[in-house]
Formats: structure tokens, sequence, C-alpha cells
């Protein structure tokens, strides 16, 4: 269970998904690739050499005359999405449906989960967090939540996977998100509103919750346990993310987020590599595996698709662009 808090992790490194001088408005000092050894580099250089499509936000694939028009996104603002929305807004010209992770409809129903459905989120009976935990981690968590706009009051009554993901966003990305400076998806949403595109879910709109909810409570507090990590890795991971992301070196990021996982506190540099396989398969691999019938059904009714998902989405042998090119597709950049 301790791998859903390598997710967390990854979506924060990664995609916050996945998941390299940069800041995202509050984030900013040292990157995670300043503090790697020589032989981190090496593994990592291999590593990405080894990986198909390792780099590159924006693809084309083609195939009977039917076109898809791929966009790896970032999930959280950073200054330098201005720029790449620009190259983006063409690729939606002409386009007949643009296929999200999550479109406004489904951001809508989760929303409205968190009203209908409180016992998915909160803790609504019984012993809450400071019961559950010893009183030395209470505090320390509930420190971290006040970092991250969270009253210690409701962080109480925050479910254990629930509250590992709220810690997985770094303190200085918050006033970001409360300002409601969102990243590249939602700039894509806004851009095909504005252009009347249709836009349609590649999963349902509870994938995510369904994977983080896995697990007994004692499991999930164990997560949690785990979900400590020190401000200043998560913060350097970030930094490292978002230079990785804008310089298109998609493949270098998420390698990098696995070094990162070995330097979580408390966790053996072995189980933190096993973890992250895990992570892997059940964050990326089976969610791309299931996207493909979608976005081909979607082409068979649409001569121009565009496709926009976590830029860790694309790379790798289960990445989205090679699974395509095993049904067929013609994969090539889009410049």
């Amino acid at each position: 269970m301790r791998r859903f808090r390598l997710l967390a992790a990854a979506l924060c490194a990664l995609v916050c998904t996945l998941p390299l001088a940069a800041a995202a408005a509050g984030c900013g000092g040292k990157s995670l690739a300043e503090t790697l050894t020589v032989a981190e580099r090496a593994e990592i250089a291999g590593a990405v050499a080894a990986t198909p499509y390792p780099r590159g936000l924006l693809w084309t694939a083609r195939r009977d005359g039917a076109e898809l028009r791929l966009v790896g996104t970032m999930h959280i603002h950073d200054p330098r999405n201005g720029p790449l929305i620009d190259r983006i807004a063409p690729l939606l010209d002409g386009a007949g449906l643009v296929l999200l992770e999550l479109t406004p409809a489904e951001e809508a129903a989760v929303q409205a989960a968190m009203v209908e459905d409180p016992d998915r989120l909160f803790i609504t009976a019984g012993p809450t967090l400071p019961d559950l935990l010893d009183d030395a981690t209470w505090q320390a968590l509930a420190a971290a939540a006040r970092d991250r706009q969270i009253p210690a009051f409701m962080a109480a009554k925050f479910r254990p996977w629930y509250l590992s993901m709220s810690l997985a966003m770094p303190p200085c990305a918050m006033a970001d998100l409360v300002a409601g400076r969102r990243g590249v998806d939602h700039a894509i949403m806004d851009a095909a509103g504005a252009r009347g595109l249709p836009m349609a879910p590649l999963e349902p709109w509870d994938t995510l919750f369904a994977l983080m909810e896995r697990g007994t409570e004692a499991e999930q507090i164990e997560m949690l346990r785990l979900s400590l990590v020190p401000a200043g890795i998560q913060e350097a991971s970030v930094v490292a993310m978002l230079d990785g992301y804008f310089a298109g070196e998609v493949a270098e990021v998420w390698e990098m987020s696995r070094i990162a996982a070995r330097r979580v506190p408390g966790l053996d540099p072995d189980e933190a590599d096993a973890l992250f396989a895990e992570l892997q398969r059940d964050l990326l691999d089976t969610r791309n595996r299931a996207w493909v019938p979608v976005i081909e059904a979607a082409a068979a009714d649409h001569p121009v698709v565009v496709v926009a998902v976590g830029a860790a989405h694309l790379p790798g042998e289960a990445g989205v662009l090679r699974l395509l090119e095993g049904a067929g597709w013609t994969v090539a950049p889009a410049e």
C-alpha cells in the first residue's frame, strides 16, 4: 500500500498526473538535478536512451486518413505556460474532438461527489486521525497541512489516503492553487471551449480515486506516515520537473522521479524501486492501455482528434505513442 504514497509523490514531482532554474510561481531554489551523483546521472541517461519517444511534448499520429494531435500537459501553473500554450493552440484548429483525462464535466462530478458522498474523502464517524496516530506523528502532519493552508481541524477528518494526496502538493505551489492559477490542461480546456469544440474524457472521473482508495485503514495510515517527506525534497523535485518539462525531456523527468523516490526517508532504495515500478504500472501503463481503444474509437468518428494527457503518459514501451505505433499509427513530432 505504500506505493500510493509514491504515487502521490510522483503526481507532485511529475505532473501536479506523472511523474529539468525555474519556479512554479512560488517554487524555486535548488533543482533535484543539481544534487544527482555521477552514477545517478549515468543511470538516468541510460534509461532515457532505452526509452521509446523519450522527449517532446507535441506529436501527431496518422492512420487511414485520421489524424491525432497529441499534447503532453502539465497540471500545475508555471509562468512559462503561456508560450507553450501559444504553440498548442493551433493544434486545436480543425479538430472535431478534444480528449482529456478530465473534462470540465468530470471535474464537476468530482466536486459533486465531495458534497454528495463525503464519506469517500472524509471521516464522518468514529475516530479521526489524531485518535489513530501517535501524537508526534499527528503534530507533524498537522503542521504539514497548515503549511498547505489546510487547517488542522479539517485535516483531522481527511481519509488517510486523501491527506497523503493533499500533502503531495508542496507548500510552494499552494498559492497558485488557491488563486485558481491552473496548468496547461486547463488552458487547453479554455481554448477548446472558446472554439466550441466538444470535449470527452479518456476514463471515468473516479479512476484515480479508486486507485488511491485501495487498501485497509491500517495500510493507508502507513502510507500517511510516509507522506512526511521533507519540503526541500519536494520543492527540489518540482523545480527539476518543471525545468525538464519545458525542455521537453519527459523521460528524463520520469527517471529523475525514480531517483527522488529513493530519497524518501524511511524507505529502502530497493523497496523504493519496486514501489516505483508498481507506480508506473498503475498510474501510467495500465491507464495508457485502456485509453488507446477510447482514442481509436474517437478517431473513427472524427477525422482530427486532439489528445491532451499528462506528459509522462507519452514515452515508454507502454506509453501512448508506442501503443499507437503498435496499432498501426505513424507517429511523428508535431513540429
